[in-house]
């Protein structure tokens, strides 16, 4: 298999794995109601807790961000061994991450991106991944907005990302670039929580669904 085939296959294989709608998922294995049904509308662990079911919710967040994960940690490995080019990495990390966005197998309608952008961060590197998760958990603590706290992260990802790269993890121009453009795109599906912020209109973390 030709390198730039190899690369093409991995990137696809991401991206069907990222399309996995685990919130949809979850519900309909737990005879719980469609999160794309009530609250925000959106296929994630935060709407599902406005279901009233805080399993749905962990087994949500869970496999949201071990499908960001693996992919991304299967490609280190793969390029590690010299069956990839390391190169293909971070178009991995983007591809599985447009999966959730858009996912192939729910009419191209996903979840906002945080849990399985933290699954690619922890694969990049742990320090990374953690660094983003305590930024996203200070924010929430405090504010009880999940929207807020995720926006925070998303900010302060690729700063994280430019100033550990060649200190605490190896030093990736691409990868860099592959973090900013997730962190973007996590802005962009937040937009109308922003909106909503700034109205005083956003729900709070464990608010009931309406």
């Amino acid at each position: 298999m030709t390198t730039n085939l190899a690369a093409l296959f991995a990137a696809l294989a991401a991206y069907l794995l990222g399309s996995i709608a685990f919130a949809v998922v979850v519900s309909r294995a737990m005879g719980l109601p469609d999160p794309r049904g009530f609250g925000s509308g959106n296929p994630g662990a935060t709407n599902v807790l406005r279901s009233g079911s805080k399993l749905a919710a962990l087994l949500t967040l869970g496999l949201d961000a071990c499908k960001g994960w693996l992919p991304v940690w299967l490609a280190y490995q793969a390029a590690y061994a010299g069956w990839l080019d390391h190169a293909a990495v971070p178009l991995v990390a983007v591809a599985v991450f447009l999966g959730h966005l858009y996912p192939a197998f729910f009419q191209f309608k996903g979840g906002k991106g945080v849990a399985t952008a933290a699954g690619i961060l922890l694969a990049v590197s742990p320090w990374l991944g953690l660094a983003t998760i305590g930024t996203w958990l200070i924010v929430a603590l405090f504010t009880r907005y999940s929207s807020l706290a995720a926006l925070a992260a998303a900010l302060f990802a690729p700063f994280y990302a430019w100033f550990g790269s060649g200190v605490a993890w190896r030093g990736d121009p691409a990868m860099l670039l592959a973090v900013t453009v997730i962190a973007l795109l996590v802005v962009w599906r937040h937009r109308q929580n922003m909106r909503n912020l700034l109205a005083g209109k956003e729900s709070r973390i464990g608010s009931k669904r309406k």
